[in-house]
């Protein structure tokens, strides 16, 4: 009688859960309001962020964002308790059974309007469900409710933290940090030879003492200078670097960048401009860079910082970093 009394309460806390889930994912947040706002079906195949959970940082001045990827997971786990405490079922059965469920459920919510099949949402439901089923395996050992109830709480707060990390390694790895930085002069041009640009003086720009770390670039006896160099189809760079016309030099000059045939700058010098300037342009992709000088614009700094993953970051050699 006693079993029968505990399953009709955790069947009838199912239920409750599930419609609190349900309004959630159907009519919370104003989706009823936004359904005649959308004129397209939105379908997320791809993941991209799922991994993405609050840092400690973000804990600390938290955002919807953070609340909305961490709720992702931590409302699903009563999923993995409650439903093997009402029927037997192994972990791939009802990981299989949760999943079908929660793909349906996105495809609804796609095809009424009232959210979008989100192949992220569904990663981060499935681990809630997950280390649901975790913590009821660890947790209900013993014949007394409240000990099980407890060390299954215990349990699905510590599996948590262990997604959690994870999912912040994993992240981790799979987020593109910048590089180190890269002076052009460490290069060798289209000819394959050494670069040019070594010598490193002191310049006064704009009444500023203005010292070079690596490269300075001007035309020397001529009319125009330009510099191409190979960068081996590099993709997501970042060129950085300094300009202007030094001090008792005539305001005249330009600077043109183009990679692959494509400008992706172009400045002059403007009258009564003669403070220095930074520039800094994002590349996707990069194979021949040119660089060309007029006048009396001189270049210095001149190099670029690539987005890498982690295990290819190498900060040795950096020449950022200090000696």
């Amino acid at each position: 009688m006693q079993l029968k009394q505990h399953r009709k309460i955790i069947f009838a806390i199912t239920i409750f859960y599930t419609l609190f889930i349900l309004y959630f994912l159907f009519f919370a947040f104003g989706r009823v309001s936004k359904v005649d706002q959308i004129t397209e079906y939105t379908f997320i195949f791809l993941p991209d962020d799922f991994f993405r959970v609050p840092g400690l940082s973000d804990l600390l001045h938290p955002t919807l964002m953070d609340f909305v990827g961490f709720g992702n997971i931590a409302a699903f786990i009563p999923f993995g308790i409650l439903i093997p405490l009402l029927y037997r079922t192994n972990f791939i059965r009802f990981m299989t059974l949760f999943i079908l469920s929660i793909l349906v459920l996105e495809t609804i919510q796609a095809l009424t309007f009232l959210g979008s099949f989100d192949m992220n949402d569904v990663i981060q439901n499935a681990s809630g469900a997950a280390i649901g089923f975790g913590a009821y395996k660890l947790g209900f050992r013993t014949k007394s409710d409240w000990r099980n109830i407890a060390a299954t709480g215990i349990a699905s707060a510590v599996l948590m933290l262990g997604v959690w990390g994870a999912f912040g390694l994993v992240d981790q790895a799979f987020t593109k940090e910048m590089g180190p930085f890269v002076a052009i002069n460490e290069l060798k041009d289209s000819n394959g030879n050494p670069s040019t640009g070594t010598k490193r003086y002191s310049l006064k720009i704009g009444g500023q003492d203005v010292e070079p770390r690596y490269n300075v670039y001007r035309v020397e006896g001529k009319k125009k200078e330009t510099y191409t160099y190979t960068l081996g189809n590099k993709e997501e760079i970042y060129l950085s670097f300094h300009y202007g016309i030094p001090d008792q030099e005539d305001s005249h000059g330009s600077i043109r960048v183009t990679v692959d045939g494509h400008e992706f700058l172009s400045v002059s010098s403007e009258a009564g401009r003669d403070e220095p300037d930074m520039s800094e342009i994002f590349l996707p992709q990069a194979n021949e860079l040119t660089i060309t000088l007029e006048g009396n614009e001189t270049l210095w700094d001149v190099g670029y910082r690539e987005m890498v993953y982690f295990w290819n970051l190498s900060i040795e050699g950096d020449p950022m970093l200090p000696k």
